[in-house]
C-alpha cells in the first residue's frame, strides 16, 4: 500500500494528523525536551515511540528540522543523526524536492504470522531483560572494581576493551561487545554473577540483532566502555557502577525506540 499523499512542506507538520486526521496535537505532548548526557539515543526513543503509537502516523511528515530540534532541546546535528538512525531502521524515509521532507513509513519488524499476543510477550520479555541488566551489570562492575586484580586480569580487561574498539564488522563488534561485558563479570570471581550477565547478554544480543548497527551509538558505547574500563582498573566501584548505569540506560533507550 503506497504512503498517504503528503501535504506541502510546513503544512500540518507536527500536527499528528496523517492518515487518521486527528485534530489534537499529540506530538506536542509526546515530544518534549530531552534529559541526559547522550541526547541521540533519547531522541531516537522519543521519535520511534511517537511513530509506533501513531502520534506521527504513516504518511505524515516530521515537523520541520528547526522546530523539532527546538522542541526536543537538541542540536540540529543530533536530530539529523537520530533521523538517520530511524531511516536506516526503515521507520522513516527522506524525500527531496517540492513537497518533500522526512515521511513516516510502515515497515513491519516481525513476521505477519506472529500473533499480537506473541509480539506482546516477546516485547515484555525484552523489556524485562533490560530491567534485569540495569540491576546486574552495574553491580558486577562495582564488584569487579573492588577486587585486587592481578596484572593478567587487568591486561585481559584492557584487551577486551581494545577488541571492541577494533571490531569493524557488525557481527564481530557485537561479539566483542558481549565479551567485554562478560570479562567485567568474570573479574568479580563470582560464578553467579557471570551466569546472570551471560543470560543478560544473550537476551541483549537478540534485541541488538533486530535493529541496525548505528555508528553514533557505537561511538557513544565505545566511550562508555572506556570509562567503565578506567573505573574498574582504578578500583573506583562507585564510578564503575555509574558508568555502566549510563551505558545500560542509553542502550535501553535506543532499543525501546527501535523495537516493535
Amino acid at each position: 500500500m503506497p504512503p498517504a499523499a503528503l501535504p506541502a512542506e510546513g503544512a500540518g507538520q507536527g500536527s499528528g494528523r496523517g492518515e487518521q486526521g486527528d485534530a489534537l496535537d499529540l506530538s506536542a505532548v509526546v515530544l518534549h525536551p530531552l534529559r541526559g548526557q547522550h541526547a541521540f539515543e533519547a531522541c531516537v526513543e522519543q521519535l520511534g515511540t511517537a511513530v509506533r503509537l501513531g502520534v506521527l502516523p504513516r504518511g505524515s511528515l516530521l515537523p520541520p528540522e528547526r522546530d523539532l530540534a527546538e522542541r526536543l532541546g537538541v542540536s540540529r546535528a543530533t536530530l539529523r543523526e537520530a533521523i538517520a538512525a530511524l531511516r536506516t531502521a526503515g521507520v522513516v524515509e527522506t524525500r527531496r524536492g517540492r513537497g518533500g521532507g522526512t515521511v513516516v513509513v510502515q515497515r513491519p519488524t516481525l513476521p505477519q504470522r506472529t500473533s499480537a499476543t506473541q509480539r506482546a510477550a516477546r516485547r515484555s520479555a525484552w523489556l524485562d531483560t533490560l530491567d534485569f541488566r540495569r540491576i546486574v551489570e552495574p553491580g558486577a562492575a562495582a564488584l569487579a572494581a573492588s577486587r585486587d586484580l592481578t596484572q593478567t586480569q587487568r591486561d585481559r580487561l584492557q584487551a577486551a576493551h581494545d577488541a571492541v574498539r577494533a571490531a569493524t564488522q557488525p557481527a564481530t563488534h557485537r561479539q566483542a561487545d558481549s565479551r567485554f561485558h562478560l570479562t567485567v563479570a568474570a573479574l568479580t570471581g563470582s560464578p553467579s554473577v557471570v551466569e546472570a550477565v551471560t543470560a543478560v547478554q544473550a537476551g541483549l544480543h537478540e534485541m541488538l540483532s533486530a535493529i541496525p548497527v548505528l555508528a553514533t551509538n557505537i561511538d557513544h558505547s565505545d566511550a562508555q566502555h572506556a570509562r567503565i574500563t578506567a573505573a574498574v582498573l582504578e578500583g573506583d566501584g562507585a564510578r564503575a557502577r555509574r558508568a555502566v548505569e549510563e551505558h545500560c540506560d542509553d542502550t535501553a533507550a535506543l532499543l525501546r525506540g527501535l523495537l516493535d
